[in-house]
């Protein structure tokens, strides 16, 4: 007999039968001396019922609280477009355990629904945003029909399905992490942090869905998705999807020049950091390239933080300029009445276009008050222009936005798959286009090549605009 319990996230195993469950599957137990019983993971619970079963094992489970939610039907029906039935079968072969990369506006939401009325189970849905967990919950309340759950944004309620941002689940699933049968991870490239991974390695939910439109990140980090949630097993890219589904959409890039005291600033302090690279041999295309020019900035003192100070003057100075706050206003101009969003990699070049020509500006800093009156005065049409650093990339669902400009960002390609996401939902009659702002003769030229490292730009780059 082997006899299984929930202990603060972890699994406790016990029983005659526990040294021949260890011996077949070692890498998944440790003993715990303190309680004289085998431990293991959370997460582990799923892959250690089955192994048990293949043994043959008479087993004692008191872990599991969840049982089936034999009443949950859907309020409405789900038409599922092709590509949303495809990934649900592609996840369905795979187990019921899988992560589905989607592009943003495809509709992730509605393959959650219908994998929840599928499986008919207790049910958490992660979100890393407030405006995430507000959305699902009342996506999930329309098709259910029933009060879900919400752990954050001031919400602490726990019901058969509930919503909860990543934060608060963190927090809560050492209790919880046996009261869910069924895990999804929206925006799930989020779930791999040090300590987001928590909140699904507590859960002992055999089911799971991973969503992302760009789950990819470095290797470590996808391996910790794949343990976690299971591996990709559905790939939709934007130039798959027809027009309806999102919206017709081009890139065009503009090339700017730095003033001559702009760039006469820009090639100082760029000499300074690159000098300093290579006096103490710093290799900025390695692997820990950031964590070893610090290194020798800490220890280089007063060298150090010159050359430091100078690295952040250059990338100011690459990302910003008088010529991109003109071109700003030139697009403005030109899409007048449309609705823009304007994204930028730091809020004081946000601000200064807020400033400049007196826009909204949606940063970290924005009250969850002012934010929502910011958004919806967005979506009706009363002010039909947002300025935003990085909170706008993800997680707000704006399908009136047609118009993107990219003053600057880092060279993630995630990132800009994102913002490009973010004006792709479709509207009847639409056309999207993504305008990418760029200072040639700096550092900008190289981010911007290595964020293009997708698919959906290369079909879809437009002619430059002098």
């Amino acid at each position: 007999m082997i006899k299984v319990v929930f202990d603060n996230g972890t699994l406790l195993w016990s029983g005659s039968d526990m040294p021949q469950l260890a011996a077949a599957d070692p890498a998944h137990f440790k003993f715990d001396e303190r309680v004289t019983a085998f431990r293991s993971r959370g997460c582990d619970y799923a892959a250690l019922v089955q192994k048990i079963r293949e043994l043959q094992l008479d087993f004692d489970d008191h872990a599991c609280a969840f049982a089936p939610l034999e009443e949950l039907q859907l309020a409405q029906n789900v038409i599922p477009r092709p590509h949303q039935q495809t990934a649900f079968e592609a996840w369905r072969r795979a187990g019921y355990r899988g992560v589905a990369a989607l592009p943003t506006g495809s509709g992730k939401t509605i393959l959650a629904v219908m994998a929840i009325a599928r499986l008919k189970r207790p049910t958490l849905v992660l979100v890393p945003t407030i405006d995430l967990l507000t959305q699902w919950a009342g996506v999930l309340e329309t098709f259910f029909q029933q009060e879900i759950g919400m752990w954050g944004g001031g919400s602490n309620t726990t019901c058969n399905i509930t919503v909860s941002t990543y934060n608060s689940a963190v927090l809560k699933m050492e209790f919880y992490g046996n009261k869910f049968a069924f895990l999804v991870a929206d925006e799930c490239h989020h779930l791999p942090g040090a300590v987001n991974q928590m909140a699904a390695q507590w859960s002992i939910a055999p089911y799971r869905l991973g969503l992302s439109a760009t789950p990819e990140s470095d290797a470590g980090r996808d391996e910790v998705l794949t343990d976690l949630m299971g591996p990709v097993c559905c790939r939709v890219q934007i130039d798959e999807l027809s027009s309806g589904i999102l919206s017709d959409y081009e890139v065009e890039t503009i090339p700017l020049e730095l003033s001559g005291a702009e760039q006469a600033q820009y090639l100082a302090n760029r000499k300074i950091y690159t000098d300093f690279l290579h006096r103490h041999r710093v290799v900025m295309n390695s692997v820990h390239a950031w964590r070893n020019f610090i290194l020798e900035v800490v220890k280089n003192g007063p060298e150090g933080r010159k050359a430091f100070e100078a690295y952040l003057a250059q990338k100011a100075l690459a990302r910003g300029g008088g010529a991109k706050l003109d071109m700003v206003w030139r697009l403005l101009v030109r899409h007048a009445g449309e609705r823009i969003i304007i994204f930028t990699a730091d809020n004081a070049t946000a601000y200064e276009i807020g400033r400049s020509y007196l826009l909204p500006v949606l940063t970290h800093h924005t009250k969850s008050g002012e934010r929502k009156n910011m958004l919806e005065n967005f979506r009706t049409g009363a002010c039909p222009v947002l300025v935003s650093s990085k909170v706008l990339n993800e997680g707000v669902d704006v399908p009136e936005a047609n118009i993107g400009i990219i003053v600057s960002g880092g060279a993630s390609v995630r990132e800009h798959v994102q913002r490009l996401g973010r004006i792709l939902r479709a509207k009847p009659g639409k056309k999207a286009v993504l305008y990418e702002l760029v200072n040639v003769g700096t550092s900008e030229l190289n981010v911007l090549n290595r964020r293009r490292e997708h698919r959906a730009y290369t079909s879809k780059l437009g002619s430059d605009l002098c």
